[in-house]
């Protein structure tokens, strides 16, 4: 069986559990032979991610608060001195509050905003910079995670799709930063899923049974196609692939209305 990603390293951020969008890409990446390091935050997601890394062969886990400047800087040391180059980095990382992801985006609170804006986009450079380094000899891959409702109307993705808007504008800037020394940046954004943070949006299951019904694929993403596009987008095939948003939604963003059954 073919090993894409054998001898290469990485760091996951953001595996909350088993149902999320990072420990698909991390089982994915395991599968096809890479080698992984995994962030946390605080000892109750240590906790939950220490047996999956386990599960996979891993047994380097660093503690990473992305809001604190301490924190990431020691985080970073300690994957420099564990490894002196990674190949890729992959950053599904989000965060708003609850009680704004449901309503009106008009009552968006100021320090939700700002809030929202810094855990789920600026951390995204802020790794990237710290990450640069360990990249900039051989190049490398940085992907983050994204959604739709970055650039149409999703109901109660409120501040998070301002967020994901950012955050693919934030991808398209590094991409042409970072591209001379061969780091690729990329954003994958897959349909609505049932994972944690999803869960946290209003109407989730509604939007979930929506999707499936109406794309072309007539169903929702899975966490095995989201890793398989990531390990392409991180391996040799994806070498010239960069700055781009590649959907995995099972074609539901071309579409311009239901289809005909559910109008």
């Amino acid at each position: 069986m073919s090993k894409p990603m054998q001898g290469r390293r990485g760091l996951i951020m953001g595996v909350a559990n088993d149902r999320s969008i990072a420990w698909g890409i991390a089982r994915a990446m395991h599968e096809a032979g890479a080698e992984l390091a995994f962030s946390y935050q605080g000892d109750a997601f240590g906790r939950r991610v220490a047996p999956l890394a386990e599960s996979v062969g891993s047994d380097f886990l660093v503690d990473m608060d992305v809001t604190d400047d301490a924190s990431l800087d020691a985080g970073f040391g300690a994957l420099g001195q564990r490894w002196p180059t990674i190949d890729f980095l992959v950053h599904a990382i989000a965060y708003s509050d609850k009680s704004e992801l449901t309503g009106r985006f008009l009552n968006t609170s100021r320090a939700n905003f700002k809030h929202s804006l810094e855990i789920s986009c600026y951390s995204f450079i802020d790794v990237a910079r710290r990450a640069h380094p360990l990249m900039q000899e051989h190049g490398g891959t940085l992907l983050t995670l994204t959604y739709q409702g970055s650039n149409r109307v999703v109901p109660n993705y409120n501040v998070m799709g301002v967020a994901k808007a950012a955050l693919e504008s934030t991808t398209r800037y590094l991409a042409n930063d970072l591209g001379p020394e061969g780091i690729r940046v990329n954003a994958l954004s897959p349909g609505p899923m049932k994972t944690l943070a999803g869960a946290a949006i209003g109407g989730a299951r509604k939007t979930y049974k929506h999707t499936a019904e109406n794309a072309p694929l007539r169903a929702n993403a899975t966490l095995e196609a989201v890793g398989g596009t990531a390990v392409y987008l991180c391996s040799d095939a994806g070498v010239f692939t960069t700055g781009e948003v590649i959907r995995v939604d099972g074609g539901y963003h071309v579409l311009g209305m239901p289809q005909a059954g559910n109008l």
